[in-house]
Protein backbone atom coordinates (compact mmCIF):
# COMPACT_ATOMS: atom_id res chain seq x y z
CA UNK A 1 0.00 0.00 0.00
CA UNK A 2 1.43 3.36 -0.95
CA UNK A 3 2.19 6.11 1.54
CA UNK A 4 -1.09 7.95 2.17
CA UNK A 5 0.40 10.54 4.50
CA UNK A 6 1.72 12.71 1.66
CA UNK A 7 -1.07 12.09 -0.84
CA UNK A 8 -4.38 13.84 -1.51
CA UNK A 9 -7.03 11.28 -0.59
CA UNK A 10 -9.98 10.85 -2.95
CA UNK A 11 -12.73 8.28 -3.42
CA UNK A 12 -10.39 6.32 -5.72
CA UNK A 13 -7.76 6.28 -2.96
CA UNK A 14 -10.36 4.98 -0.49
CA UNK A 15 -11.37 2.17 -2.86
CA UNK A 16 -7.72 1.24 -3.43
CA UNK A 17 -7.14 1.28 0.35
CA UNK A 18 -10.03 -1.16 0.79
CA UNK A 19 -8.86 -3.43 -2.03
CA UNK A 20 -5.27 -3.67 -0.72
CA UNK A 21 -6.08 -4.11 2.98
CA UNK A 22 -5.77 -7.52 4.62
CA UNK A 23 -8.26 -6.72 7.40
CA UNK A 24 -10.62 -3.76 7.74
CA UNK A 25 -12.07 -2.14 10.83
CA UNK A 26 -14.53 0.74 11.10
CA UNK A 27 -14.71 3.25 13.95
CA UNK A 28 -17.80 5.47 14.08
CA UNK A 29 -17.13 8.91 15.59
CA UNK A 30 -20.55 10.38 14.72
CA UNK A 31 -23.61 9.43 12.72
CA UNK A 32 -26.84 11.04 11.56
CA UNK A 33 -29.76 10.38 13.91
CA UNK A 34 -33.23 10.91 12.46
CA UNK A 35 -34.84 10.98 15.92
CA UNK A 36 -33.63 14.53 16.46
CA UNK A 37 -32.67 15.35 12.85
CA UNK A 38 -28.97 15.89 13.46
CA UNK A 39 -25.55 14.38 13.96
CA UNK A 40 -25.02 12.31 17.11
CA UNK A 41 -21.44 12.26 18.44
CA UNK A 42 -20.13 9.22 20.32
CA UNK A 43 -17.83 9.51 23.36
CA UNK A 44 -16.65 5.90 23.52
CA UNK A 45 -15.85 4.43 20.13
CA UNK A 46 -14.60 1.00 19.20
CA UNK A 47 -13.12 -0.56 16.10
CA UNK A 48 -15.40 -3.20 14.57
CA UNK A 49 -14.07 -5.63 11.97
CA UNK A 50 -15.96 -5.59 8.66
CA UNK A 51 -15.78 -7.33 5.29
CA UNK A 52 -14.37 -5.56 2.24
CA UNK A 53 -17.79 -5.77 0.55
CA UNK A 54 -19.36 -3.82 3.45
CA UNK A 55 -16.60 -1.20 3.76
CA UNK A 56 -18.53 1.50 1.87
CA UNK A 57 -22.19 1.72 2.90
CA UNK A 58 -24.31 1.59 6.01
CA UNK A 59 -22.14 -1.07 7.72
CA UNK A 60 -18.86 0.72 7.01
CA UNK A 61 -18.09 4.30 6.02
CA UNK A 62 -21.01 6.10 4.41
CA UNK A 63 -20.13 8.20 1.35
CA UNK A 64 -22.62 10.65 -0.14
CA UNK A 65 -20.62 11.38 -3.33
CA UNK A 66 -20.67 14.45 -5.61
CA UNK A 67 -17.65 16.01 -3.84
CA UNK A 68 -19.46 16.15 -0.50
CA UNK A 69 -17.11 13.69 1.22
CA UNK A 70 -13.96 14.83 2.98
CA UNK A 71 -11.07 12.44 3.57
CA UNK A 72 -8.17 12.62 6.02
CA UNK A 73 -5.22 10.32 6.77
CA UNK A 74 -5.11 8.88 10.32
CA UNK A 75 -2.57 6.84 12.33
CA UNK A 76 -2.91 5.17 15.72
CA UNK A 77 -1.27 2.29 17.63
CA UNK A 78 -0.17 0.11 14.73
CA UNK A 79 -3.07 1.06 12.43
CA UNK A 80 -3.45 3.43 9.51
CA UNK A 81 -6.77 4.72 8.34
CA UNK A 82 -8.83 7.09 6.27
CA UNK A 83 -11.37 9.30 8.00
CA UNK A 84 -14.53 10.02 5.99
CA UNK A 85 -16.50 13.10 7.05
CA UNK A 86 -19.75 14.31 5.48
CA UNK A 87 -23.30 15.37 6.34
CA UNK A 88 -24.07 11.83 7.55
CA UNK A 89 -21.32 11.74 10.16
CA UNK A 90 -17.71 10.76 10.60
CA UNK A 91 -16.23 7.26 10.38
CA UNK A 92 -12.67 6.00 10.14
CA UNK A 93 -11.71 2.95 8.11
CA UNK A 94 -8.66 1.26 9.69
CA UNK A 95 -6.22 -1.47 8.68
CA UNK A 96 -3.14 -2.85 10.46
CA UNK A 97 0.22 -1.49 9.36
CA UNK A 98 2.31 -4.05 7.54
CA UNK A 99 5.98 -4.21 8.59
CA UNK A 100 7.30 -3.02 5.21
CA UNK A 101 4.53 -0.42 4.83
CA UNK A 102 5.88 2.32 7.13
Amino acid sequence: MENLKNKKITMATLKSFIKNADELFVETKSRFNGMFDGIEYFQDTEMIQIDKADAIGHKGVYCVGRSRDYFKYKEKDGYIGIEVYNCCGCEILWTKIKLNQK
